[in-house]
């Protein structure tokens, strides 16, 4: 039940009506990546046919070809993978770091640490077997400025080692509280890294970024872009699977690293899942919108409520994550159960904090989502550790998604 008093609607509505401005740049930007997807699915000549699937090896996929040209198309790039054979956006992009590394090459990733689960891929939580580590790449980091921004200077000086073959960015913010970075401030990176080494390809994880801005991070000059489709290209229908889109070149060592050298992108049967990933796809500049009016809805409600929340409900954004800083474990689950309470699945169930597969902590996540672990769904989730903040991110549509944010605001007032 989300029995919500009184006192949250009102302040819920006030909420919103400041929000009507920045809703209504969302649904321009909205309108612009449509019609980009739009043209792409006409370019193509999209019909029934691309969406019968295949099974086995999965030579001949009409369906599941055309779509990489379609990603292509819409990413600016020469070349595109989209497969359901990537497990997460973790998967994904190790593979697009893969593609470009080789035993005695050297990884820089120009955002800091890497989030969570990609360190174990990359071997700085530990030796795993198969990571980038273990097969002799090395590895350095250029940390953010005391502003949270990148250091363009320490990032040219760092990348003209020749050694360099791979300098790795993270568009969303993670489990931290510097803010997402633009397709602009990316552009400047890749800018410094092919000044300084041409051959270095700048590789950028933009998992919660895509169609938030009007163009991608390939359009500024990345070599690379790599995530997820049960986050926002999928939108909401994407049963699973991840992207990467770049230079051919790279795609297709990447699509090695997936199935196996000599095979690539050639096997790979898509089990009747076209239909979902061409509709989901489709709509996801749409979905897209719904999610950040959600997150936008959530800063300004805390706000309202006295919570510390970031980015502001006006600020320009790159991703779809908002995150509400708490500074105590059971506010942060609180609102954790409040966000399951307004969900569609699950709805009575109550998350616990968890030793997650990936992570140094507990990690508490409420997600009653269709797709287990869609994050382009309404969930909120937080690493149980200080400054104890939670990270909200989707909403499939806006009206639901605002319910969630509403159920958890009553719970965090009674809390």
């Amino acid at each position: 039940m989300l029995n919500i008093s009184p006192e949250i609607k009102e302040l819920s509505e006030r909420a919103v009506v400041d929000a009507e401005g920045v809703f209504k740049e969302i649904d321009r930007v909205s309108e612009i990546n449509t019609e980009k997807v739009l043209k792409a699915f006409h370019k193509y000549r999209v019909s029934e046919t691309f969406f019968a699937g295949t099974t086995g090896y999965g030579y001949n996929d009409k369906g599941r070809d055309a779509l990489d040209l379609i990603y292509a198309e819409i990413f600016k790039t020469e070349s595109a993978l989209v497969r359901i054979g990537f497990v997460n956006g973790t998967h994904a992009i190790t593979a697009a770091l893969f593609s470009a590394l080789a035993p005695g090459d050297r990884l820089i990733s120009a955002t800091g640490l890497p989030y969570d689960t990609l360190q174990a891929s990359i071997g700085i939580s530990g030796n795993y077997p198969g990571s980038l580590r273990y097969y002799g790449v090395e590895y350095g980091q250029i940390d953010l400025t005391p502003a949270g921004k990148p250091d363009y200077a320490a990032i040219e000086a760092a990348a003209s080692d020749r050694k360099v073959k791979a300098v790795a960015v993270q568009r969303s913010r993670g489990y931290s509280e510097r803010e997402a970075l633009s397709v602009s401030e990316i552009g400047r990176i890749c800018d410094a890294v092919h000044r300084a080494n041409p051959e270095a390809a700048v590789i950028v994880d933009n998992c919660y970024g895509e169609f938030v801005e009007e163009t991608e991070p390939t359009e500024a000059g990345a070599d690379l872009v790599a995530g997820s489709l049960i986050k926002n290209p999928g939108g909401g229908l994407a049963p699973t699977g991840g992207y990467i889109a770049g230079r051919a070149r790279l795609v297709e060592a990447a699509a090695m690293r997936l199935t196996t050298p000599g095979i690539g992108g050639e096997c790979g049967s898509t089990l009747g899942n076209s239909r979902a990933l061409y509709q989901g796809l489709f709509m996801a500049p749409h979905t897209v919108a719904q999610a950040l009016k959600t997150s936008v809805f959530c800063a300004r409600l805390m706000s309202l409520m006295g919570f510390e929340s970031h980015p502001d409900f006006q600020a320009k954004r790159s991703d779809i994550i908002q995150m509400v800083k708490l500074n105590d474990p059971e506010l942060v689950k609180l609102f954790c159960k409040g966000i399951q309470q307004g969900a569609p699945i699950d709805s009575f169930a109550t998350p616990e904090p968890w030793d997650m597969p990936g992570y140094d902590c507990e990690v508490i996540m409420a997600a009653g989502a269709f797709i287990q672990g869609a994050s382009i769904e309404l969930s909120a989730d937080a690493p149980m550790r200080p400054p104890y903040s939670v990270f909200i991110q989707g909403g499939l549509t806006f009206e639901s998604g605002k319910l969630g944010i509403m159920r958890a605001a009553e719970l965090l007032k009674n809390g």
